[in-house]
């Protein structure tokens, strides 16, 4: 059964929206879909709440598409991954993973 991990972020203080935009679409993104364990990783920015005019409380969504979660461990403790999860770690605050199973 596979796990869909999501992770709500913002940016840390003096991290512009383009130096961690470029980030992620030339380390992160293709990093973490490389992995075994990953079927699929997305970044999202967010733009709005539907109805409503107030600003999203996060501004980025991830979602980790995870095949095996004991293979991700061992996945995610690699030195490259390390590496990755430290850059990430300077530039999120208020970071939050959820890891989720489908219903039905």
């Amino acid at each position: 059964m596979s796990t869909k991990i999501v992770a709500l972020f913002n940016l840390k203080p003096g991290i512009s929206v383009s130096d961690y935009e470029n980030w992620a679409r030339t380390t992160d993104i293709p990093t973490v879909n490389g992995l075994k364990s990953v079927d699929g990783f997305a970044v999202f920015r967010s733009v709005a709440l539907l109805g409503s005019d107030a600003r999203p409380p996060y501004q980025y969504i991830e979602i980790i598409d995870v095949n095996d979660m004991d293979t991700f461990g061992g996945d995610v403790s690699t030195e490259i991954m390390q590496k990755v999860a430290g850059e990430f770690q300077q530039m999120a605050a208020d970071l939050v993973f959820i890891l989720t199973d489908k219903l039905g």
